[in-house]
């Protein structure tokens, strides 16, 4: 955004961590620069367009994976889950919607935000876009399988990812294994592990 000439406000965490305030102290700010003249906050977290424009990936998975018995996906601002859910449950009502969460930080599971690495989900609020009546079940994630996973799927498979999707593949597999045999499982590779290059996520064993 500051190559596009934009100035940035950061708001910092001091301990370098997702914490349950850092994410509400954002939109606070957002919120406080967007009653001057000249700002607009776009409030990723109300917007419902992004259900919308997720439905698209949901098409293209049921076009190319007729029948899929579960979906499973990390809860950030919760657009990409419920918007790609909407198509399968929608053809399949069976389909297994589970959403996902660091374990660190089970809001979900336990109504108890904590503090974690995990760009992008575990917020520390229920996001509004999460439809309880969309999702089936809500699963806490160890973030240390989570980011062995990331190294697992570099490595072996040539996907550089970030750790939210790391997430992802691990609870995509227990749900394969707890299903059985001959059942599809099917999760998004939601980030890119480009971001994640300076830190440890790719050096950690």
């Amino acid at each position: 955004m500051a190559a596009f000439g934009a100035n940035l406000d950061l708001i910092h965490s001091p301990s370098g961590k997702i914490t349950p305030t850092l994410i509400p102290s954002m939109i606070r700010h957002a919120e406080e620069v967007s009653r001057s003249d000249g700002y607009y906050f776009t409030n990723q977290f109300k917007n419902r367009d992004a259900l919308v424009g997720y439905e698209t990936i949901g098409r293209e998975l049921v076009q190319q994976v007729p029948e899929i018995d579960a979906l499973c996906g990390a809860v950030g601002t919760e657009g990409m889950v419920m918007g790609v859910a909407r198509v399968p449950k929608a053809k399949r009502p069976e389909t297994l919607i589970s959403v996902l969460e660091p374990a660190f930080s089970p809001t979900i599971t336990q109504g108890r935000p904590g503090t974690h690495h995990v760009e992008g989900i575990g917020i520390g609020i229920i996001p509004p876009l999460l439809d309880r009546q969309l999702y089936d079940e809500a699963l806490a994630i160890s973030e240390d399988e989570g980011r062995r996973m990331c190294r697992r799927l570099a490595r072996q498979e040539g996907l550089l990812v970030g750790t939210s999707t790391g997430l992802n593949v691990v609870a995509a597999i227990k749900l394969a294994r707890k299903l059985g045999s001959g059942k599809t499982v099917v999760t998004v590779a939601a980030d890119t592990g480009l971001k994640y290059l300076m830190g440890d996520l790719f050096t950690d064993e």
